[in-house]
């Protein structure tokens, strides 16, 4: 074997020669900084200089912060709310899965909302704008409504380069959202009562004219005889009965609110459903069920029974319907809130931006790369041999003519 052979052959001399190349590419690599050294440091000086002096010139930006928590107990009035606005509570996720942060969150970023504080703070004439949807535009911009996944917390974040200004926008808009808020939560436990009103009045003279029929009977007949069995079991189906209209009239203001998929409307449906299973136990199958015999007079004493579980029945359902006409009288009456200001927004001291040391980092930084990307492509360039470089003046060639074809 020739030395030649062997020199090719020895894996040792292979490895030092590959690890001698590698030492070379890598000597030429930090030629090539060292050859462009001033554009790779000089550029990002000058970036770095024209960046701060930008930064300079920005406005200082100031954020105020409002923080709002929903009340518990305003559950009612949310799903009334939630009814009467189908917009916003498409917005806010549909009527299936809509909370109550997300029926605020789109409250407050409804036009109505917006228009008022337009008008309010004179935002047309502030902002400089001829066209209403660019100060909504412009709102959008400064206003940031988010809601926390995990405390429900709905913040408010307003930035302008009037800190004050910030802070009523910020307050403004809790502000706006607690008038609409009890508006709609009035209008429709209105439309509750009226409702049941109009049940009330005819439970009345359905009372009325279950008692007259009543007494009629008795002034015809006499006086009867009803054991204390009868009577216990002729009120308790009275009761239920009642309750039973009651649970029906419930269901039906409920059905004027939401649609059939809603927990409300399925709870009060089992509820009636329950109700009818036991009315249907206690009266039983036979006749005499719910009616026990009164004396001799079989036929005069299942009627009087029935004109008098007709009057108990009409008796206990006025007295139902009074309470729940009362009770929606006193939501109507009612001018609460339903949320608790958990932080009211406070004129910011410090700047929320620009971040001006961030922006000269961030654009030295950037510079300084592009810089060290475009000293390897010159080297590139320099050393490109004939073919490659007819190529790239044929690429360059080319170029103009695509631009043109797609404008």
């Amino acid at each position: 074997m020739s030395q030649s052979e062997m020199k090719t052959t020895d894996p040792k001399a292979s490895s030092l020669e590959t690890g001698a190349e590698e030492e070379i590419n890598l000597l030429e690599l930090l030629l090539v900084l060292a050859r462009n050294w001033r554009m790779i440091v000089g550029v990002p000086i000058v970036v770095a200089i024209i960046t701060a002096i930008y930064s300079l010139l920005l406005p200082n930006i100031y954020t105020a912060k409002a923080m709002i928590l929903s009340n518990d107990e305003g559950g009612g009035m949310m799903s009334t709310m939630l009814a009467q606005m189908g917009g916003l509570a498409s917005l806010a996720g549909g009527m299936g899965g809509a909370t109550k942060a997300d029926l605020y969150i789109a409250i407050m970023k409804s036009e109505t909302v917006k228009d008022s504080l337009i008008d309010r703070f004179k935002l047309m004439e502030l902002y400089k704008a001829k066209l209403r949807t660019s100060v909504y535009n412009a709102l959008d911009g400064k206003s940031v409504i988010s809601s926390g996944k995990k405390d429900g917390i709905i913040t408010i974040a307003v930035s302008d380069k009037d800190p004050k200004l910030a802070a009523e926008i910020a307050n403004a808009y809790v502000e706006e959202l607690g008038k609409r808020a009890i508006k709609l939560g009035m209008t429709g436990a209105g439309m509750n009562r009226v409702f049941l009103e109009e049940r009330l009045v005819k439970a009345k003279v359905d009372l009325a004219a279950a008692e007259n029929t009543l007494k009629s009977f008795q002034t015809k007949n006499k006086a009867m005889a009803v054991t204390d069995q009868a009577k216990a079991t002729l009120e308790g189906v009275a009761r239920l009965r009642a309750e039973l209209v009651a649970q029906e009239v419930q269901l039906a203001v409920l059905k004027r609110q939401f649609t059939e998929e809603s927990q409300d409307v399925k709870r009060a449906s089992a509820t009636i459903a329950n109700l009818r299973s036991q009315i249907a136990r206690m009266e039983g199958s036979a006749s005499e069920g719910s009616m026990p015999g009164v004396g001799a007079m079989p036929q005069l004493g299942q009627e009087y029974m029935r004109l008098m579980r007709e009057f108990k029945i009409q008796e206990s359902l006025v007295e139902l319907l009074t309470k729940q006409y009362e009770m929606t009288k006193l939501n109507e009456a009612k001018d609460v809130v339903p949320f608790q200001v958990f932080q009211t927004a406070r004129v910011p001291e410090l700047k929320s931006k620009p971040k001006r040391s961030i922006m000269v980092i961030l654009a030295t930084v950037t510079s300084g790369f592009l810089m060290i990307f475009l000293a390897f492509i010159r080297e590139y360039a320099s050393k490109m041999n004939d073919e490659d470089r007819k190529r790239w003046q044929e690429l360059r060639s080319v170029l103009p003519h695509f631009r043109r074809s797609r404008y």
